[in-house]
């Protein structure tokens, strides 16, 4: 039996490679997804359907190598190696407590004419999307390489319907845009669109290590194609690594609606499994902090009249975190340096704090209440100066037992050159998780790179900011109320998202220039619809006291067991349903438009009764 086989395998590989334009095609687990890969006059390509819709047309693939730019060109197809797996995983914490992992993979071999200079694709077909990378083996003449393009496209069968913020090399902080994909010039990722037919795909990328972040721009010869745009290093050049060398994955989610998105899991399932031995000091948590006070200029983050890090107001937020049995306190501007922020070039003092805060007095009587600091590092963007502190100031919290720590990359990128979402950074960003790891320390990144996925295999990469959040409503145009029924279908898709809701004061400014456009009933939603696993209530605690509405806020989880996303539409209107436990919460919220919606429930226990 097993010679059998192992014949009919070898005589598919021979047809292939002897067909003047070989093709092969990957199949999803349902069979509803189908990828074919093509290779056509010596040049990779694949093309995507879903069931009887083409939403890919032949898009090329491949490296192009500064020293060589035609290495990769006149490729041979030399092997085809096939796999299929389903297995389940839990996560540490995080949407559903068991995730499946069930896909399809297809390996390509290429090389041209001599097998030991060569190059893999490898495609997997999930039932929630698509995804592929390339393998560079170690080979003769190949030890180094430096990558000058990544010839990756996404050409479009028809003008599809877009949502998407423009490329930006240092921040993801934009509100979306709608418009057709023929009207999209470069843009970041995740990149979501929707055909006539009502199917969504969202663009992304997953398993980001060491690597440029993959921005997307518009092909000069044809509208409805997308071309790979990496963050370049100061000299041009895109990426620089030694062989053996893998790619990040680059993904396509695919829903017949758009509900579907937010129940996906691609993006964790393509990063590898937990490498932390030891989780329990990894606690999702609410927590309260001395933040907003500084965004509405009630306080400032350096020393002076109105500062905001002193004792006294650290007890103040401890009592009040303690008394309504919130976990953690996040305390912003009490280390020695603040008056360097934004000047130009950051230099704060990470282990020192101000004469007027006692940071080991502040911890021991918030652990007396049973409350957690959440400590902060402002690198400003000098980054240089940043990871010369980075292990000391770790250690220095570890020792003080702080197990959460915020970081910021707020400022121009020091040294000049270097991009936020270059390869340099994403090295940089990985060197803190893992330094953090090393520590015992949960992190909650602003001004991150954008998440791919590295919160299964380092689950204290808790949460990110990377988005225009809650702050821009206190001293900008502010939000429009449309905003954050995108970001589940968009940012989100990408990985948790530390928005900082609960705003009860909502117009807080007395002149009226600034406000929150939303309602409270939405703020509470929000805790439920834009998931984190350290999740604030972002207000000052005067605002919360002797409001009934609050007692949502202290009993709604941080960390759920199950998903369903209900009826939704992309910037109209989003429905979520989430279990802990037994108890299901169900968060809805709508843009600027009243509405109403009829929720199928049929997702509950039979035979039970719900309050």
């Amino acid at each position: 039996m097993s010679a059998r086989i192992y014949i009919l395998s070898l005589i598919a590989v021979l047809f292939i490679s002897c067909s003047k334009d070989p093709t092969k095609n990957l199949s999803s687990p349902d069979g509803k997804i189908v990828l074919q890969f093509i290779l056509h006059d010596g040049q990779p390509q694949y093309a995507v359907s879903f069931g009887d819709e083409k939403l890919i047309l032949p898009s090329s693939l491949g490296l192009r190598f500064e020293d060589n730019p035609d290495w990769l060109t006149g490729l041979r197809l030399h092997n085809v190696t096939e796999r299929s797996s389903d297995t389940s995983w839990a996560p540490v914490w995080g949407t559903d407590s068991l995730i499946r992992d069930h896909f399809n993979e297809l390996q390509i071999e290429l090389n041209r004419g001599n097998p030991r200079q060569k190059l893999l694709l490898i495609f997997r077909a999930y039932n929630d999307g698509i995804a592929f990378r390339y393998l560079m083996p170690a080979q003769p003449g190949l030890d180094e390489f430096q990558l000058s393009s990544e010839e990756t496209a996404f050409r479009f069968s028809d003008n599809l319907s877009a949502w998407w913020i423009p490329q930006d090399f240092e921040s993801y902080e934009h509100t979306y845009r709608h418009t057709p994909v023929s009207q999209i010039k470069a843009v970041n990722t995740p990149l979501t669109l929707q055909s006539k037919k009502g199917t969504v795909i969202s663009i992304h990328e997953a398993a980001l290590t060491d690597y440029a972040a993959m921005t997307l721009a518009k092909d000069e010869d044809d509208s409805l194609q997308l071309n790979c745009a990496l963050v370049p290093w100061p000299d041009g050049i895109k990426v620089k690594g030694e062989t053996s060398f893998r790619s990040p994955w680059r993904t396509i989610m695919i829903a017949d609606n758009a509900a579907r998105l937010p129940e996906s899991h691609l993006i964790e399932n393509l990063n590898e499994p937990n490498k932390i031995d030891d989780i329990s000091w990894i606690k999702p948590m609410k927590y309260v902090g001395i933040w907003w006070g500084m965004h509405i200029n009630k306080y400032t983050w350096h020393r002076g009249p109105f500062h905001g890090a002193t004792t006294a107001h650290a007890k103040k937020y401890v009592d009040f975190a303690s008394a309504h049995h919130i976990p953690g306190l996040l305390i912003e501007g009490w280390n020695v340096g603040w008056e360097s922020w934004l000047s130009g070039k950051n230099v704060q003092n990470y282990t020192l704090p101000y004469k007027d805060f006692d940071l080991s007095y502040v911890v021991d009587y918030a652990r007396s209440k049973g409350v957690n600091i959440i400590g902060h590092h402002e690198s400003g963007g000098n980054v240089p100066q940043y990871e010369s502190q980075m292990k000391a100031a770790f250690a220095f919290y570890k020792n003080l037992g702080i197990h959460a720590v915020k970081t910021g990359y707020a400022g121009k990128m020091y040294p000049q050159g270097q991009h936020h979402h270059g390869q340099w950074m994403v090295r940089h960003y990985r060197r803190v998780v893992e330094e953090a790891a090393r520590n015992q320390i949960m992190l909650d990144v602003h001004e991150p790179i954008k998440p791919t996925g590295i919160r299964r295999t380092w689950p204290n990469m808790m949460t990110r900011e990377g988005v225009r959040g809650m702050e821009y409503n206190a001293w900008s145009e502010g939000n429009p109320p449309e905003h954050t029924t995108i970001l589940p279908f968009t940012r989100m898709l990408a990985g948790p998202l530390d928005y900082t809701p609960g705003i009860f004061n909502l117009k807080f400014d007395p002149k009226g220039k600034h406000r929150v456009y939303t309602t409270l009933a939405k703020q509470l939603a929000l805790y439920v619809v834009l998931y984190s696993p350290l999740q604030m209530a972002a207000d000052l605690p005067e605002n919360y006291e002797n409001r009934p509405a609050f007692k949502f806020i202290e009993d709604v989880p941080v960390n759920w067991d199950e998903t369903r996303a209900l009826s939704c539409k992309i910037g109209d209107y989003v429905s979520l349903a989430r279990r802990s436990g037994k108890d299901w919460y169900l968060g809805v919220i709508t843009d600027e438009h009243p509405r109403k919606l009829s929720l199928a429930l049929s997702f509950l226990a039979k035979g039970k009764t719900y309050l």
